[in-house]
């Protein structure tokens, strides 16, 4: 049996260009992601996006914002119980 974990992680990722190799940085940063996790005990899964539809609140509509779909990035672990 095992439980769960999900990690958000940023749909855009900066970087400083004299530290890393901008070519590698996405894969990067999910490894150290799944580094720091695994040294918890967690075992790396999978990576999905998830759409999400947001609906404005009454601030942004006023601001012209657009209700529209946004991509969320959810890292899964998996830990043995």
């Amino acid at each position: 049996m095992y439980k769960y974990k999900m990690v958000q992680i940023p749909p855009n990722i900066v970087v400083n260009a004299r530290k890393v190799n901008k070519n590698n940085a996405a894969a990067e940063y999910l490894e150290e992601v799944v580094n720091e996790m695994a040294l918890e005990g967690w075992e790396f899964q999978r990576i999905d996006s998830i759409g999400v539809q947001e609906q404005p609140g009454c601030g942004s509509i006023f601001g012209g914002k657009q209700v529209g779909p946004v991509n969320y990035y959810v890292i899964t672990f998996r830990q043995e119980v």
